[in-house]
C-alpha cells in the first residue's frame, strides 16, 4: 500500500476502480482511526482515574452534540429527495423525537452517571478548546467542500463497531463506576453505524468516478480521522501529562 501524508493519499495511490478506491478508504481506516491512538488505549484498559474518564466524556459530549448539526448541513447540500430522506435518520438517531430517545440523550446519561452536572456539559463551557476546534472545523468541512467529499468524510462509521465493542467490554470490566445502563450510546450505535457505514460506502463507490474524485473521497477520510485524533491528543497533553488549559475542566482531586 503506497504512503500517506498527514492530509492526503499519494499521488501514484491505486484509484482507478471502485474497488480500489474501497481499498485505500479501508487501509486509511486500519492505520488511522482514532482507536490505535494512546489516550484509547488507557480508557478501555482501566488506566484512567474517575476524573480522567469524565474529562472524555465531556469533550466527547460536544462532539455528539455536533453531529446532527453536521448531518442537518450535509442534507442540505442535496437537492435529490431520496438522499435526503436516506440521511435524515441519522439526525433523528442523534437527536431523537418528541417521544424517543436520541444519542445525545444516552450520551447525557453516561455524563450523568460519572457525576457530572448535566447544565455544565451541555454549556461545553469545561471543554478544551482543541475540541471546539477540531469538531466546529468538521462543520465547517461538510458546509464548505463538495457534497461528495461532505458524505466521504462520514466514512470512519466504517470502523466503529469494533471500537464500541471494545468500549463496551473494557469500560464495564475494569471501572467499578460505571455500569450498563450508561453504556446505551454505544450498544445502540452498534446497530446503527453500520447501516449508515454501508449507505455511504455505496455512496463514494458510486459517485466518485474518476481517479481524481477517488482521491478527494480518500483525503475527506482522512480530514475525518484527524478530527478524530487530535480531540484524543488534546485529552492526552491535557489529563494524562497533566496540562489543562485555563478554563477548562479541572478533576476533583483524588
Amino acid at each position: 500500500m503506497t504512503a500517506m501524508t498527514a492530509f492526503s493519499v499519494a499521488t501514484d495511490a491505486p484509484l482507478n476502480s471502485a474497488e480500489e478506491l474501497e481499498t485505500q478508504l479501508r487501509h486509511i481506516g486500519a492505520t488511522r482511526y482514532h482507536s490505535l491512538h494512546p489516550f484509547h488505549k488507557l480508557l478501555h484498559g482501566g488506566k484512567l482515574d474517575k476524573g480522567q474518564v469524565q474529562a472524555w466524556a465531556l469533550n466527547r459530549y460536544y462532539y455528539q452534540s455536533s453531529i446532527p448539526i453536521k448531518d442537518a448541513v450535509v442534507l442540505s447540500r442535496f437537492r435529490d429527495r431520496n438522499i435526503r430522506l436516506e440521511w435524515r435518520h441519522r439526525i433523528e438517531d442523534h437527536d431523537g423525537n418528541f417521544d424517543t430517545e436520541g444519542g445525545i440523550e444516552r450520551w447525557i446519561k453516561l455524563t450523568e452517571g460519572l457525576g457530572l452536572d448535566t447544565d455544565y456539559v451541555e454549556s461545553a463551557e469545561g471543554i478544551l478548546p482543541a475540541t471546539r476546534f477540531a469538531v466546529d472545523a468538521y462543520v465547517h468541512f461538510v458546509r464548505d467542500r463538495s457534497p461528495l467529499e461532505a458524505i466521504a468524510s462520514s466514512l470512519t462509521e466504517l470502523f466503529a463497531p469494533n471500537l464500541h465493542e471494545e468500549r463496551i467490554s473494557g469500560m464495564l470490566k475494569h471501572y467499578d463506576f460505571i455500569n450498563p445502563n450508561v453504556m446505551t450510546y454505544f450498544q445502540r450505535r452498534l446497530e446503527q453505524a453500520p447501516r449508515d457505514a454501508n449507505f455511504a460506502l455505496a455512496y463514494v463507490k458510486d459517485h466518485a468516478r474518476t481517479p481524481e474524485q477517488r482521491a478527494l473521497v480518500c483525503n475527506a477520510l482522512i480530514f475525518k480521522t484527524n478530527v478524530l485524533w487530535v480531540q484524543l491528543d488534546a485529552l492526552y497533553h491535557a489529563y494524562v501529562e497533566g496540562n489543562v488549559p485555563p478554563g477548562a475542566f479541572v478533576p476533583e482531586a483524588k
